[in-house]
């Protein structure tokens, strides 16, 4: 398959951050699952080594895969892949597949293997938008105009099936994904206004119908409430901050891990690095993602095509997005969602995933235009 432009280096700046976040992410899972690790399987490198074992080495090789087909055959197959991917998310609903836990339905298994479909299905998900919204001619308003119907079709089915399991977290995450590539696919003012209040009015719909996303806005609005222990979490993470200060514990050194932090190593994975490394070590952190986040919309904008340019920035929003939900939850400034942040909680899926993104993205960056 012909693609535009010659071949350059890749993006040899995403590579590095993203390097430094896997290992920094390892040395962070062992720290906030030693004592179950070693309580459990009487062993402390448990977690981490399933990390590397089922989320960094699948996520390598395939990442590495990714990285050497040309970006455009993912155009080519984008809605085979859109669909198998809306199969898996309704195979969660089918008993003796989807597997239920803590009352959700996110997790499909086969034999002793178990993943969550709406994971991978990000992936799917961006590269099915960008296909789409890369097809349209700019210059044809007819046609710019006549999208927005299939596009709310095409969210509309992807957010009701991640609703129902219900994951209000990564529904969040798809969502503002597919706004942001979108606006990036220059469309008119007027559309964007109308999805901004088309999701107003969706968080609302959601936070009424769904009594588990009601009782985290009131935590977050009364986070001293103690019913049923509805707060316990957010407040730990509270007190992990606290006691961390500006230079930490010192790592390995946290005390939230010893059973007072709930899902320490994949959700609350932020609340352990605020403890053990302090203020400095979310900064050190934060700056990475900025870091990732400016050179990933580089290589968006420096793009060879539209679809491209959609892909290696949904790709980048949906990254950055993602933490940010996590970071902005676990420091009680929004609802806790159950959202990972990418390339550093536990979670073999997830992190396969990001990779595989990754690799996509450096793709991408081999056709720069300048």
């Amino acid at each position: 398959m012909r693609l535009i432009g010659s071949k350059k280096t890749p993006n040899l700046i995403i590579l590095t951050v993203v390097a430094i976040l896997v290992i920094f992410g390892l040395f962070m899972v062992t720290s906030a699952e030693v004592v179950i690790s070693q309580e459990r399987f009487n062993q402390s490198f448990y977690f981490a080594k399933n990390q590397i074992l089922k989320g960094l080495i699948p996520g390598l090789i395939l990442g590495y895969i990714f990285f050497r087909v040309p970006y455009q055959y993912l155009r080519k197959y984008a809605l085979p892949i859109f669909v198998i991917g809306l199969a898996m998310l309704t195979a969660v609903f089918i008993p003796g597949i989807g597997m239920a836990l803590s009352g959700a339905k996110r997790w499909l298994q086969i034999g002793s293997f178990n993943f969550q479909p709406s994971e991978i299905f990000k992936l799917g998900f961006i590269i099915y938008l960008a296909s789409f919204l890369g097809k349209t001619d700019k210059s044809d308003k007819k046609e710019n105009r006549q999208r927005l119907i299939p596009f709310l079709i095409i969210l509309g089915i992807t957010g009701l099936l991640i609703a129902l399991e219900p994951d209000i977290g990564t529904l969040g995450v798809f969502a503002l994904t597919a706004f942001a590539m979108y606006f990036m696919a220059k469309t008119p003012l007027g559309h964007v206004l109308i999805l901004g209040v088309a999701g107003i009015l969706a968080l609302v719909l959601l936070v009424n119908i769904f009594p588990h996303a009601l009782e985290r806005v009131q935590v977050l609005l009364h986070p001293d409430i103690e019913q049923g222990g509805k707060a316990y979490q957010i407040n730990q993470s509270l007190i992990a901050f606290g006691s961390g200060g500006i230079f930490g514990q010192g790592l390995d050194q946290g005390k939230q891990k010893f059973l007072y932090l709930p899902q320490a190593a994949s959700d609350s994975i932020a609340a352990v690095i605020g403890e053990e490394l302090g203020f400095l070590g979310m900064l050190g952190m934060l700056t990475l993602f900025v870091t990732f986040g400016f050179q990933g919309l580089k290589i968006a904008k420096n793009a060879p095509d539209d679809f491209s340019r959609l892909l290696a920035g949904g790709i980048t929003c949906y990254i950055i997005i993602q933490a940010f939900i996590n970071i902005t939850a676990i420091v009680g400034l929004i609802p806790l969602t159950g959202v990972t942040l990418p390339f550093i909680s536990y979670g073999g899926t997830s992190l396969m995933v990001s990779l595989i993104a990754v690799g996509i993205l450096l793709n991408i960056s081999k056709y720069a235009t300048k």
